[in-house]
């Protein structure tokens, strides 16, 4: 498959046409609403928001509705869950769907994160097979009477000798969901590695009746075009890649359509991109300081390979006011070009294969006893996706 040929065919969840068959993975402190709209702002695809606890949504916690808030111009309206007990993840989906606050529902079962696994949720929870099942279902028949699709995101398993993936894939595509996607790596992989898209393909050949998707290492369009050409799969989900890359999305928006050109900004675009992000997220979070706060931590991956000294980098990483921004955005080299295959590749989290921590007697059965379901109580934590 070549950049230049007719690509792939726009990807359905539900009752949704995707014609670019992107999606860009929810991620904690990342996508909120003012990353997706500057994300839409340059490509094409299915924006998914920060994960949201099922909790938190029952008791109605301030912050996890404003996650579930969306632009009036978001076509799809795209919300990921996270939740370890049926009931509360069925009631949750329920007032997203019943208060038509999203048009589409994802569940996590992706993230590694110690303080999640050792409690058995997260990319571990998929080992408990029946808890699964109940978790999935419920989700699915409390958007059923709405017209909600339910998709799930997971791992691959705990590790290489406790795998998960297909079973996961075959139970879900059983409970009635829309589409599963995969982020082709273990628990104990963490972010480390090589992704192993060969999984994705064996699950595009295990989950044939709905689309399946696949997630890890795509750092380019070319990443996204090889990946579906090595395994079937029927579109991409975007994650760490699109850090301080939100152009990303107009690159894949071209690949898919048959397009040669891609985004290749000098540093006067990049700063221009940065102050517009920061734009947004003052207007989303209704606070200037609050805005630039969270503004900081995209610096360095936009600054990625760009020639910006240690004193610039750290000047703008403690910015606080949108004057601060444009004055210190305004003494860099603004005339800098891209740098190439320095601004290019992996940015965000990587790090080392980490044993995954579970609780006590997890990988004894794989059905739940009453010790692991008080643990598991504790697990609903607002933690990035996997």
């Amino acid at each position: 498959m070549s950049v230049t040929e007719g690509i792939a065919a726009p990807l359905r969840i539900g009752p949704h046409t995707v014609e670019t068959p992107v999606v860009l993975a929810p991620m904690a402190g990342v996508t909120n609403a003012a990353f997706r709209r500057l994300c839409r702002e340059h490509g094409a695809g299915l924006y998914v928001a920060e994960m949201v606890t099922s909790r938190a949504l029952v008791e109605r916690n301030e912050e996890a509705l404003r996650i579930v808030t969306f632009d009036p111009d978001e076509q799809v309206r795209s919300a990921q869950v996270y939740g370890v007990d049926p009931a509360t993840v069925g009631a949750a989906v329920k007032i997203i769907a019943g208060e038509e606050r999203a048009d589409h529902v994802d569940l996590n079962f992706g993230c590694p994160v110690p303080k999640v696994t050792r409690k058995g949720g997260g990319a571990v929870l998929p080992w408990k097979r029946e808890l699964f099942t109940r978790i999935v279902s419920a989700a699915v028949d409390a958007a059923a009477p709405y017209g909600v699709p339910v998709t799930i995101k997971m791992r691959k398993g705990i590790d290489a000798d406790h795998l998960t993936y297909l079973e996961a894939g075959l139970i879900a595509q059983e409970a009635g969901v829309a589409a599963v996607a995969l982020h082709a790596r273990t628990a104990a992989d963490y972010y480390s590695g090589q992704a192993d898209w060969d999984a994705i393909r064996q699950l595009k050949e295990t989950v044939t009746r709905i689309p399946v998707l696949g997630n890890g290492d795509i750092w380019s369009a070319e990443d996204a075009l090889e990946m579906m050409r090595q395994t079937g799969c029927d579109g991409v989900v975007v994650g760490r890649g699109c850090q301080g890359r939100p152009w990303l999305f107009a690159d894949l928006a071209a690949a898919f359509a048959g397009r040669p050109e891609r985004v290749q900004p000098g540093l006067r675009e990049v700063a221009e991109t940065i102050y517009r992000h920061g734009e947004l997220m003052v207007e989303f979070f209704a606070d200037e300081s609050k805005g630039m706060r969270e503004l900081r931590k995209h610096m360095a991956w936009y600054l990625k390979g760009y020639p910006v000294g240690g004193d610039a980098r750290r000047s703008l990483a403690m910015v606080s006011t949108l004057g601060e921004l444009t004055e210190r955005l305004g003494a860099l080299d603004l005339d800098a070009p891209y740098p190439g295959e320095a601004a290019e590749g992996q940015r965000g989290r990587q790090g080392t294969p980490k044993r995954p921590h579970l609780p006590d007697g997890w990988l004894d059965s794989r059905e739940l006893d009453e010790n692991h379901r008080r643990r598991l109580q504790e697990a609903e934590l607002a933690v990035s996706g996997g």
